[in-house]
């Protein structure tokens, strides 16, 4: 069940360390194109003047962009990378891919910086379980996958060893998720403060 519930937590990274990748990355110079429908698509730089570039487009259409408006795209080895502040070009276009291309896999905690971004995915994934708890359970945040999970360790940990209050704060839009991330918080918090050493499961 545990290997199940990673399956929907971490990356193989030998899937997305193609060298063909990176070589085809660094030929193409490829770059992020603001699209109306889509936000924006991937191009490749053909021509370069003193203010536009000339952008071939996946769909092989050409355009001309002003180069305020081009985001440069990173290498393949940062697709699907868990915490976006490791991303070299750390741009709009490159957070929405790198949180798109993680949802599409069912991956839908992603860290950026200090802060745990999630994508209601719409449905229920096998990640909390209480086998999944105990693989949280006293991990320091950059040994696992991200995960409310670890943020509630991290606060409880640091409530046990400073005694001081914690707070973890669930903020976004009608529908994000807040209340049932709030209750997974309750529900780690409930399950680790319950089988802590002399108090007995449940206690």
């Amino acid at each position: 069940m545990a290997d199940e519930a990673l399956k929907h937590l971490q990356v193989d990274r030998k899937s997305v360390t193609d060298p063909s990748a990176q070589a085809e990355w660094s030929s193409k110079k490829l770059v992020w194109v603001p699209h109306v429908e889509h936000g924006f698509v991937a191009g490749s730089i053909k021509k370069e003047s003193a203010d536009e570039f000339v952008v071939e487009l996946q769909d092989s259409s050409a355009a001309t962009v002003n180069k305020d408006d081009v985001q440069r795209m990173n290498p393949p080895k940062f697709s699907k990378v868990e915490d976006m502040a490791e991303l070299t070009c750390l741009n709009e276009a490159s957070v929405l891919h790198n949180l798109k291309e993680r949802y599409y896999s069912d991956l839908i905690y992603t860290y950026s910086g200090l802060f745990c971004v999630v994508v209601n995915p719409y449905k229920r994934l096998p990640i909390y379980t209480e086998k999944v708890v105990d693989l949280y359970k006293g991990k320091k945040r950059h040994e696992m996958p991200p995960h409310v999970f670890a943020v509630t360790d991290t606060a409880y940990r640091c409530m046990l060893q400073d005694r001081e209050n914690q707070s973890i704060l669930c903020t976004g839009e009608s529908g994000a998720g807040k209340t049932e991330n709030t209750k997974k918080v309750i529900q780690y918090l409930a399950y680790v403060a319950g089988t802590q050493p002399g108090t007995g499961k449940g206690q």
